[in-house]
């Protein structure tokens, strides 16, 4: 048997790869244009809350859903409702008061601060959840690890979403609205992610939420960039945008292997 140290480790490992993947993308794309050192700041923030919401929920939620589930003697009732939202509503609560610190409202990166929050969310919430699938006896198998994988990197970047997603109704003047919105995806993704655990094939539902939710992100983290930058950054996109139609159409005069001597 495996010891627990490494499941730890190789736990850890998976979930700080899903929070770079989380990371790459959205945020790169925006890079040098929005508050990058107040994101980063949300970063350890988002550890300590997501690994306490990952506690509570592992301990109020996860253990009693494992015990019905494997236990033939037991009659399942699905997940404790009461429970489940004292968790999600914990977890919303206390990221919106992290989004409300002046340091993040000065600059009005509420999104990039929520998405970056919550990276850090989904992955302390993936790390504790790996770190049970590792235990299971048949989670070293082909199906295993590639649910392993899914959880690494659906988690965050989910997190990410309702987190961003929160920030950006902050900015509307939505405030409690976007607490119990959040509450409500973070209930439903817990409820959908507990599933997949031992039900791989629920990922057919839950990966097309992710996919259509993806161009909604660019939306909420625009707004978290200043007007100048807004203007700069068109300006950018429209060099590389004429850079890339100028390069096929150069190939097309004269090829990389041709020389002025050939007919």
């Amino acid at each position: 048997m495996v010891s627990e140290l490494v499941l730890f480790q190789l736990s850890s490992f998976c979930a700080l790869i899903g929070m770079t993947l989380g990371w790459r993308g959205v945020m790169t794309k925006f890079a040098g244009f929005y508050d990058l050192p107040t994101a980063w700041s949300q970063v350890f923030w988002g550890i300590v809350l997501g690994g306490a919401y990952a506690v509570m929920a592992d301990g109020l939620l996860f253990r009693p859903y494992y015990t019905t589930v494997i236990s033939s003697d037991s009659v399942y009732t699905g997940l404790n409702i009461i429970s489940l939202m004292i968790v999600t509503l914990f977890a919303s609560v206390f990221a919106h008061l992290l989004l409300r610190r002046s340091r993040v409202r000065r600059g009005g990166s509420q999104p990039t601060s929520g998405w970056a929050l919550g990276l850090a969310i989904g992955g302390m919430l993936a790390m504790v959840m790996m770190f049970r699938m590792f235990e299971f006896e048949d989670i070293f198998t082909v199906a295993g690890l590639a649910n392993i994988a899914l959880v690494s990197i659906v988690t965050p970047r989910a997190e990410a979403l309702i987190t961003a997603r929160h920030g950006y109704m902050m900015l509307q003047g939505r405030r409690w609205g976007a607490v119990l919105r959040s509450a409500f995806w973070r209930a439903s993704l817990l409820v959908a992610l507990y599933f997949v655990v031992f039900q791989p094939v629920g990922w057919v539902f839950i990966l097309p939420f992710l996919f259509l939710a993806a161009p909604s992100a660019e939306t909420w983290i625009w707004e978290s960039v200043p007007k100048e930058g807004r203007r700069r950054l068109r300006r950018l996109w429209a060099e590389q945008a004429r850079s890339a139609r100028a390069l096929p159409s150069q190939g097309f005069i004269k090829g990389p292997n041709s020389s002025d001597g050939e007919e």
